[in-house]
């Protein structure tokens, strides 16, 4: 369904739940975060080896075939997709997210000041946003944005702040936070060709902001309601409209989610039914293998939906029953695989990332799977390992929320 450009330029109260959660079972309340590495009997010692190990390697490794972090001059650097030879605000946001949480100053604000160099929009009807894809010279590739870059952008800021004060310039973590936030709400108010990353009715972050047919539907991995919920305390505004995005993102992972298989699409209508795009929308890949991540850190961080854990028990039991060491990476909802098949870390990673919200003793397996798998080498290194970073981080209880000072 193609939505109406006659929609309401800035979000108004709907019905809905707009409250903030106020009791739960995670992280947040609790400040209590799982190590699920310990607990599957990997001493701490082994624990902290592998993070440094995979730290080194993806952003001091060997140029050709380990390293994804490239520095540039003396205070700049970027993350290489080095299968498409581009840079992207997925894996920029990323690659500030790892930093920010084991506390590399360094690495974060070379990766910001790229980002806010080359991919940051200044143009007016894009002013306050980033385009998804550059080139490693800088060269912008695509006006467009995606979602998902400026959403983990904006939380890895909010951390930074938290963890390191603000500094001045692009270096006030929170001032930039704050900013950004309010383009992603109401950039349709100053723009001609863009929407906000929101959809003012449904809440739901939009696949592209831009005005048409991309932003009449969702990736269901962008979906981030732990955010959301962490942005309702701590943005300058708009409080009342994150608060009820969380509850909504969570009530669209049930709609997205296959009821027997627990596979969600990489793109999704409004009401969760699959969106066809080409050989990738209507199908599970590589996109919607983060799902597991994002409803299992929603559960850590917060839990206040019990169905995660049906969800993440379900998703794990439709891999289970392929075979642990043995499923591949691409179907329809329903569980019918679709060529070309293969194994893929990130997807061993993200699943073992379900292991922290389900309780079938099912997961200990998935969790073993992870530690045992190797990083990938060569051309596929960026995706496969840094979801394979950031699962490292929540599987040993090293993802955490940072609370900036009021």
């Amino acid at each position: 369904m193609v939505y109406p450009l006659s929609l309401p330029n800035h979000w108004e109260p709907a019905d809905g739940p707009s409250r903030l959660q106020q009791q739960g079972k995670g992280a947040f309340f609790t400040g209590n975060y799982p190590n699920l590495l310990a607990e599957a009997g990997y001493s701490q010692a082994e624990i902290e080896a592998r993070i440094e190990q995979v730290w080194n390697t993806l952003f001091y490794g060997n140029d050709q075939t380990e390293r994804v972090y490239y520095p540039v001059g003396d205070d700049m650097a970027y993350i290489l997709d080095v299968a498409n030879n581009d840079v992207r605000s997925e894996g920029m946001s990323y690659g500030m997210m790892i930093a920010v949480q084991l506390d590399k100053k360094e690495e974060f604000d070379r990766l910001w000041k790229w980002a806010r160099t080359y991919m940051y929009h200044t143009d007016p009807d894009y002013r306050g946003f980033f385009s998804w894809q550059h080139a490693a010279d800088g060269t912008r590739l695509d006006n467009n944005s995606a979602p998902d870059g400026e959403t983990w952008f904006v939380m890895a800021l909010f951390f930074a702040a938290a963890r390191w004060g603000n500094g001045e310039g692009i270096f006030n973590y929170t001032a930039e936070a704050n900013a950004l936030l309010h383009e992603m709400l109401h950039k349709a108010e100053t723009s001609k060709v863009l929407t906000g990353m929101f959809d003012p009715q449904t809440t739901h972050v939009v696949f592209v902001p831009m005005r048409g047919v991309l932003s009449s539907f969702t990736d269901p991995s962008y979906h981030a309601p732990h955010y959301y919920e962490l942005w309702a305390r701590w943005a300058a505004a708009d409080q009342e409209f994150w608060a009820r995005a969380a509850n909504e993102s969570r009530a669209f992972w049930r709609r997205a989610a296959h009821p027997e298989t627990g596979l969600m699409p990489n793109y999704a209508n409004f009401d969760g039914t699959p969106r066809p795009w080409g050989d990738y929308g209507e199908f599970f890949y590589a996109d919607a293998w983060r799902c597991a991540m994002m409803v299992a850190m929603d559960y850590v961080w917060f839990g206040v939906d019990d169905w995660q854990v049906e969800q993440s028990n379900r998703l794990l039991r439709f891999f289970h029953q392929l075979g642990i060491d043995r499923y591949n990476s691409k179907f329809h909802v329903d569980g019918t695989p679709v060529e070309p098949q293969h194994r893929a870390l990130g997807l061993v990673a993200m699943n073992a990332v379900a292991a922290l919200a389900a309780d079938d003793p099912i997961r200990w397996g998935f969790v073993r799977a992870f530690w045992e798998a190797p990083l990938t080498v060569g051309r596929y290194r960026y995706y496969d390992n840094l979801l394979y970073m950031l699962a490292l981080l929540q599987l040993s209880g090293n993802f955490r929320i940072y609370t900036p000072a009021s």
